[in-house]
């Protein structure tokens, strides 16, 4: 029987629909999203502006920060504006548009700490032959392929995503178009859909976090096996710990969420994860890079004192 009207938009249902809540939640979200912008937009301005900084490790760094910033922005604006509206609806075209951008943003970042574990392994192990490892060009083409895979994993995911047919239910339990609450009110088959989302997020993401993990399980055996020097173990340890805490802070929620979670699932469960590696990781991720790391913090002192110079003069 057909008499159930194709959707052409969703109800985005938030975190909470109690008011007060929601009062104290939308102060607390701002404070977030700006702290995202500025410190991540404070990094790339420090390394812009400080020539010694323009290595690979802060070239990738830079891609982070970008990515962080991006990754909140993707959400946050559309999660503060439902909580200034009871019914916080988003067309069909902007819900796929999101969906998109924060898989393309996500899988990148997964990508990318990666990559620049990788550039960790090559100038602790291989010192002599970093410059020539990771080059300007070697640089730019690792920085295109995360990216490039990235655009590709989210294409995937919204192509199939479009192709089903929403009739009838339109709320999406969630505070964005993610694709599992999506997945959730389709009424067509979403076999395929599953089974695409599993094998990819699967191979994409247990690929990456792999990759990490034994980059820095060859950097910890070099280190207790070939460097005597405990300086220049502390050194190299020190130079790591930031990298290590956000891949942390990355991968334990998203791999819960992705890879051990299923749509039937409860949507409250999926959202901690979720605020977690798209919210709180973007904040934090500045932080700790500013706060363990030496170089960053000298240079941000001093493009703020060259700041201060300018505008007396």
């Amino acid at each position: 029987m057909e008499n159930q009207t194709e959707v052409s938009e969703f109800v985005l249902l938030g975190l909470t629909n109690i008011q007060g809540l929601q009062r104290f939640l939308l102060p607390l979200f701002l404070l977030l999203y700006l702290a995202s912008v500025l410190g991540n937009g404070a990094i790339l301005a420090v390394v812009f502006a400080e020539s010694r900084l323009h290595t690979p490790m802060y070239f990738f760094l830079c891609n982070l920060s970008c990515l962080d910033m991006c990754f909140s922005t993707v959400t946050m604006p559309k999660m503060l504006a439902g909580f200034l509206s009871e019914h916080q609806t988003i067309s069909f075209a902007s819900c796929l548009a999101q969906l998109h951008f924060f898989h393309l943003l996500g899988s990148s970042e997964a990508v990318l700490l990666a990559v620049m574990a990788y550039d960790r392994y090559v100038a602790i192990c291989n010192p002599l032959r970093y410059r020539l490892v990771m080059s300007p060009r070697a640089c730019l083409f690792l920085a295109a392929a995360t990216w490039t895979i990235g655009f590709l994993h989210a294409l995937t995911t919204t192509v199939l995503a479009s192709q089903l047919r929403f009739c009838g239910h339109n709320h999406v339990r969630h505070f964005f178009c993610d694709i599992k609450p999506l997945l959730n009110l389709a009424c067509s088959s979403t076999h395929l859909n599953l089974t695409v989302l599993n094998v990819d997020a699967g191979v994409l993401g247990l690929s990456s976090f792999i990759l990490t993990l034994l980059s820095y399980l060859y950097i910890i055996s070099f280190l207790l096996l070939k460097v005597q020097s405990r300086e220049s173990r502390k050194k190299a340890f020190s130079t790591c710990a930031s990298h290590l805490t956000v891949v942390s802070l990355f991968y334990i929620p998203v791999l819960g969420n992705y890879i051990a979670g299923s749509p039937g699932v409860s949507p409250e469960r999926d959202m901690i994860p979720t605020l977690m590696y798209s919210i709180a990781t973007p904040v934090l991720n500045p932080l700790i890079y500013t706060l363990r790391n030496e170089e960053v913090k000298s240079a941000l002192k001093k493009f703020l004192n060259r700041k201060r110079f300018s505008e007396r003069t």
